[in-house]
């Protein structure tokens, strides 16, 4: 499928840099490139090999806009399948701003948000789930994250999930024949075939769901908050893990008043902490509304790092805090192990599991790689390092994997009851749709403009 409209966008970050880049995709891409720029040799566009930059300058009439190399990329052996032309400027704002507007008054119009992946889309040059896998590169925040969007972009779950639709298919196939020629000397597929092949599609399916958990966290970050009582040494912590002295630490309790977020890697995995103020009682007017904005922010974090004074018994703001992290994923910190220890481990295993006890000293840096440890094992569970290559990232992937899990469960029961064929076809079609929407065989309009406005206009 193509579409008749030329587009044009800026490709690179808006701002001061070396090197802009306005790309133009469509059938006029070439004859409007033609038309403004001159070469320095002053051969045309088209005499030069595709995929060659060209020396020259961007022109409006007799007045030069800017110094350029040019490239020509001839569909469909381009990012769109469309004749493409990319223009490389000087960075800034006015030379690429001036050079778009000439291109926009050559019935070129401005490209939509993500449009030029979206034609790639459209193009057939890759499918829906390789489209996303484009913004997941770009906003990658760890070599971990980076390394799965890339093995997307290369197809990898993408072919995952035509191998799921294909084992499908060859279900519906049969069924179809049993249906269809009942009657007739065919071999038909039986129930006990029919389970069998469920079952083992239904561990596939399963196995990719299960690893939407820990891709979720390697694309969205994993929102972390350090929480306890103010001068325990939260903040101290957050500096160690940084690098660099980001929260003021001193002995004054409720110094923190306000949440500190900074996104860090530990690991792969990339972690937005919050350093929260202490949670206490306080009459202070600021630090109570620093108080209110650590409670909240423990109530929605993905992991709680709860940090103690192992020098002190567990009071009852200590207490307070264990309680509500029962059921969340909970790292206890005992600090200041330096000193000599009053804290009872035994009273706190009953909050948490003993493996999630944790004893450091922020002050001597002292036990924060097993912290590190443990969030890499509490996101990844071992997983993501058996097969990188084929991990759920995505929350619409994830969704529609449930669809297709709940569905064939539907199948598996309608074969153990031994339902009519044509019930359990239904289950098995609704599989196929479910598995398509990933990557985008059985995709609505709609949701195809809807994903692809999240993408930035040059991409």
């Amino acid at each position: 499928m193509f579409i008749d409209d030329t587009i044009a966008a800026i490709a690179t970050a808006p701002g001061e840099g070396g090197i802009g880049i306005i790309r133009i995709s469509g059938s006029k891409a070439l004859p409007v490139a033609q038309e403004i720029f001159e070469s320095v040799s002053g051969k045309a566009i088209s005499d030069y090999n595709t995929r060659t930059l060209i020396y020259g300058h961007i022109v409006d009439g007799d007045k030069r806009i800017d110094e350029v190399l040019l490239a020509f990329m001839k569909g469909p052996n381009s990012y769109t399948a469309e004749d493409v032309i990319e223009i490389n400027c000087h960075g800034g704002f006015i030379s690429v701003k001036k050079i778009l507007e000439l291109i926009l008054s050559k019935d070129v119009r401005l490209a939509d948000e993500g449009e030029f992946t979206k034609r790639a889309f459209l193009n057939g040059r890759i499918d829906l789930s390789q489209a996303e896998a484009v913004i997941d590169v770009i906003k990658a925040k760890t070599d971990k994250a980076q390394e799965v969007a890339q093995t997307h972009l290369r197809g990898a779950l993408s072919n995952k999930i035509k191998e799921l639709r294909f084992k499908v298919t060859e279900v519906l196939a049969h069924l179809e024949v049993s249906i269809d020629f009942s009657e007739e000397d065919v071999e038909e597929i039986t129930y006990s075939m029919l389970e069998e092949n469920a079952q083992a599609l239904r561990s596939e399916i399963k196995a990719l769901y299960d690893s939407a958990e820990s891709g979720k966290v390697l694309r969205d970050g994993l929102k972390t908050v350090i929480v306890g009582k103010p001068n325990v040494g939260k903040s101290s912590l957050l500096n160690y893990i940084l690098g660099e002295n980001r929260a003021i630490v001193t002995e004054i309790a409720g110094t923190t008043r306000d949440v500190i977020e900074e996104f860090v890697n530990i690991k792969g995995i990339p972690l937005k902490i919050v350093d929260t103020a202490g949670i206490r009682e306080t009459e202070d007017i600021v630090e109570k509304i620093g108080v209110e904005k650590s409670r909240e922010s423990f109530n929605s974090a993905d992991l709680v790092i709860i940090v103690l004074d192992a020098s002190k018994s567990l009071t009852d703001e200590d207490r307070e805090i264990l309680e509500n992290a029962v059921d969340k994923k909970t790292i206890v910190l005992l600090n200041k192990t330096d000193l000599p220890q009053e804290l009872s481990e035994e009273e706190i295993s009953k909050y948490v599991d003993r493996d999630s006890i944790i004893k450091i000293s922020a002050l001597k840096n002292e036990g924060i790689e097993k912290v590190h440890d443990k969030i890499e094992s509490m996101v990844f569970k071992g997983d993501i390092k058996s097969n990188s290559s084929v991990v759920v990232t995505n929350s619409r992937h994830k969704d529609a994997l449930l669809k297709a899990y709940n569905s064939i469960n539907d199948a598996i029961a309608g074969i153990e009851q031994r339902l009519p064929y044509d019930f359990i076809e239904v289950d098995f079609k609704n599989i196929w749709d479910y598995l398509g929407y990933i990557n985008g065989d059985t995709v609505q309009e709609d949701l195809l403009d809807t994903i692809f406005a999240n993408f930035c206009i040059g991409k």
